[in-house]
């Protein structure tokens, strides 16, 4: 009678470890989307403040044709609005976890104008985040062209 009470007491507490794990990876994947969405965001409204508050000082972009750029680099670009988007939406994303670290896959649709001259494309993107002090920062991303070069408008 004691083991099957010992027995049931620990299904009971693996059930609720397991309960609360899901729980938080739900909560995770919720406040990871959100910032995801709030970095688009910030590219498509030139935000330069809400770039520097989600981008890891460190963080490391390697672009599709291979250029690698970093945080002060997008900044730049936000307070010189060039480009300009009307559209930066990730879509299809796919989210990972592995403790405090997350990996996202999906496509960025992007359409703007830089230099004068107007594009839109889609690309493949691989986004690296780390949990620190509760927030999610985004410290590496990769991206890649899909289909066919950039269509003028």
């Amino acid at each position: 009678m004691k083991s099957t009470l010992i027995c049931t007491w620990m299904l009971l507490c693996a059930v609720a470890v397991q309960s609360t794990l899901h729980a938080q990876e739900a909560a995770d994947e919720a406040g990871l989307r959100r910032a995801e969405a709030a970095l688009c965001e910030a590219f498509r409204s030139a935000d330069a403040k809400t770039i520097a508050r989600i981008e890891d000082e460190r963080y490391t972009l390697t672009d599709s044709r291979g250029g690698v750029s970093g945080r002060d680099g997008d900044i730049a670009e936000a307070k010189k609005q060039d480009p300009r988007y009307s559209e930066f939406r990730n879509h299809d994303q796919k989210i990972r976890f592995y403790g405090d670290v997350a990996i996202v896959n999906g496509i960025t649709s992007l359409k703007g104008e830089s230099g004068g001259k107007s594009f839109t494309g889609d690309f493949q993107f691989t986004d690296t985040w780390i949990k620190r002090g509760g927030e999610w920062k985004i410290v590496s991303s990769h991206a890649s062209r899909l289909g066919a070069v950039a269509k003028p408008n």
